[in-house]
């Protein structure tokens, strides 16, 4: 078949809002070399009718920097957590499926509130405080072989794709998942940030933290930025472990 005859096939659960029975749309798109999906969304949006020829409203989704950058765009591809804004037609079987992320409330269609996420990073204290206000000068040096080891924890892009595969977080769970874990581990290791690392660890020795992780591992899978999750996972384990230890002997 001529590639100006196919067609990309697309169905989408749909919901308008909470609590609202969902309900699933198809669509039929002519085919594009080189098309991702949010391409197909965009599409959508302009003409909103279905395949059978009815018309609908445009699907609502989030997205922002269509690079794989901001992580907004993480959905449920195929049944598989990933970015649309990289995921391609041609490696897609079709009917290509699409949903929301499941770990995360609903708003409408295909946008969820991960507000879970930035709470937890809060949380965690997963920042360095660092007084504005007057010139601190230089800060301390880090040799390139420190930088180059922790450098991929940085990549993180908050998507909430290690979230949604993990077994460990669910309605009966507050665990706070690989993504905050990894980035109290980044912050620890930064010098400037190692000065209130006890305050990070003391959170992942709290309720949702490092010890209810399961070891799934499903999460290093997922992660559309490669982070070693585990090793995050296993190295704050550990670092929450010493700080009970001492604490417990020195308290």
């Amino acid at each position: 078949m001529p590639e100006a005859a196919k067609k990309v096939i697309i169905r989408i659960k749909r919901q308008a809002e909470p609590g609202e029975k969902s309900r699933w749309e198809e669509f039929a798109l002519d085919y594009r070399p080189h098309m991702n999906v949010i391409i197909c969304l965009l599409e959508i949006a302009e003409h909103p009718v279905t395949r059978d020829g009815q018309s609908t409203t445009p699907v609502s989704y989030d997205a922002n920097c269509l690079e794989e950058i901001c992580g907004a765009c993480a959905m449920l591809i195929n049944g598989r957590a990933r970015q649309a804004c990289s995921t391609l037609i041609d490696s897609l079987e079709q009917p290509i499926r699409i949903e929301p992320l499941t770990k995360f409330p609903l708003v409408r269609d295909l946008v969820v509130d991960r507000s879970f996420m930035f709470e937890s990073l809060k949380r965690a204290k997963a920042w360095i405080p660092i007084d504005g206000t007057y010139d601190l000068g230089p800060g301390p040096r880090i040799s390139p072989e420190t930088q180059e080891k922790y450098y991929p924890l940085s990549r993180c892009i908050s998507c909430g794709n290690c979230l949604e595969v993990c077994p460990q977080v669910n309605e009966n769970s507050d665990f706070m998942g690989a993504a905050i874990i990894s980035q109290v581990r980044l912050f620890n290791a930064h010098p400037t940030g190692a000065m209130n690392a006890h305050e990070r660890l003391a959170a992942m020795m709290g309720p949702g933290g490092v010890a209810d992780c399961a070891n799934a591992q499903n999460c290093v899978i997922a992660c559309p930025k490669m982070i070693p999750l585990t090793e995050s996972i296993a190295e704050v384990n550990r670092q929450a472990i010493r700080q009970a230890v001492t604490g417990w002997l020195f308290g």
